[in-house]
């Protein structure tokens, strides 16, 4: 069955960004990954899509011949979209590789309404997932600047929360854009860990009750807004579902994690190793390689045997991490202490930040390094080639 990511978010949250730096990162990998461009109204997207909403349908169209504003022509596009689903179907079986190997990140537009209100994109993914079988997560990218203001948090929360109740997908709701918060640590009340994990929100009625007074005395507005805020908090506490995990998409490890995660709510788990020798067993032979008949022979049956050492890799994959879900064995909350030192806290960040620059230069000369050897390999095996022989000599 094949698997995917439904990334949703407000206008400004990343999605583009991640959806970019996640193609980047699996390419890199070797893992396959096709991203799907639902937005109609976004066509300088910075990844290369391998379908795109644009091409059925525009919004600018929409608002030339219906005479739509904006937000009015993105819902006309997504119910046609609803209305046009053979379309959509016919575009993701085209897509290279076996179906039930195919992981697909689908870029949906910045409009919380087709999340929260709008019933066209939850029907679309009952489509999917019901009648098609895929297996998909929905990725809620959230400004981690909204942290830094109480009122705005409270309001992220009832957003995430309604998107989670709405779309009825696994949900992971990602605080981005971390790398940026440094530049207003000063503005969080607490640790990050109280945010990501949702703690006592008690503790933000005073820092809101300060928000809706005017004066040094609060006033009866104030206390009426008072007890909305405390009913609001309840309510969020009621549900206990929201929490966040971190991201900051130039960042390996929290990238890492997240992809686990993801992987972790949809049962996806990719295999790299017999793939790998395979595709270096065709590569020899299409490059002629100079290995010896031995060694062609041993790298053919492991690629041919590849199952049992699949399994073997499965297993570990899927045990790797059982705290931590970026396979370092740590638990959840040293990750989020990490994220605490790298881009929060203002001297820590420093010596993060420069201590990143260094390992980014050494990387940069490993790969410069590493393609000259590939070049320089290259150079002896098409020479080695020349130099064999071509033909069987016949004596008379």
């Amino acid at each position: 069955m094949p698997f995917g990511q439904v990334v949703i978010g407000s206008p400004g949250s990343g999605k583009t960004t991640y959806c970019y730096g996640l193609q980047q990162y699996l390419t890199a990998l070797g893992r396959p990954v096709f991203i799907v461009n639902l937005d109609p109204a976004n066509h300088t997207v910075p990844y290369q899509p391998a379908v795109s909403l644009s091409e059925l349908i525009t919004v600018q169209d929409v608002m030339e011949e219906l005479h739509l504003g904006p937000n009015g022509a993105m819902l006309y596009c997504l119910e046609y979209l609803e209305a046009n689903l053979d379309w959509l179907e016919r575009k993701l079986d085209e897509l290279p590789g076996p179906k039930q190997d195919r992981y697909v990140v689908f870029d949906l537009p910045g409009q919380v309404e087709l999340s929260t209100n709008h019933a066209s994109l939850r029907h679309i993914l009952d489509h999917l997932t019901h009648k098609l079988q895929w297996q998909l997560v929905a990725v809620h990218l959230v400004d981690a600047s909204h942290i830094t203001d109480a009122s705005r948090y409270i309001a992220l929360l009832l957003l995430s929360l309604r998107a989670m109740l709405t779309l009825e997908l696994p949900h992971v709701n990602v605080l981005s854009k971390m790398d940026l918060l440094s530049q207003m640590s000063d503005q969080l009340a607490f640790n990050l860990d109280y945010y990501t994990e949702v703690q006592d929100l008690s503790y933000l009625l005073p820092f809101l009750a300060t928000q809706t007074s005017s004066g040094s005395a609060p006033s009866a507005h104030a206390k009426r807004f008072s007890k909305l805020n405390q009913r609001i908090t309840e309510l969020i506490e009621d549900f206990a579902l929201v929490g966040f995990e971190t991201l900051a998409v130039e960042d390996r490890e929290s990238m890492a994690r997240l992809i686990h995660l993801c992987d972790k709510a949809t049962g996806y788990v990719y295999v790299q190793g017999a793939v790998g020798e395979a595709a270096r067993v065709m590569e020899d032979e299409e490059e002629g390689g100079l290995l010896s008949v031995e060694d062609r022979e041993a790298r053919a049956k492991a690629a041919r045997g590849g199952t049992a050492a699949s399994a073997a890799a499965l297993f570990t994959v899927a045990d790797t991490g059982s705290t931590d879900p970026s396979g370092s064995g740590r638990d959840a909350s040293s990750h989020v202490h990490d994220m605490q030192e790298r881009y929060v806290d203002p001297i820590s960040s420093r010596l993060w930040r420069d201590w990143q620059s260094k390992q980014w230069e050494e990387e940069g000369k490993q790969v410069f390094e590493r393609r000259i050897w590939e070049e320089a390999n290259k150079v002896v095996k098409a020479q080695g080639k020349e130099q064999q022989p071509t033909g069987t000599e016949t004596t008379s």
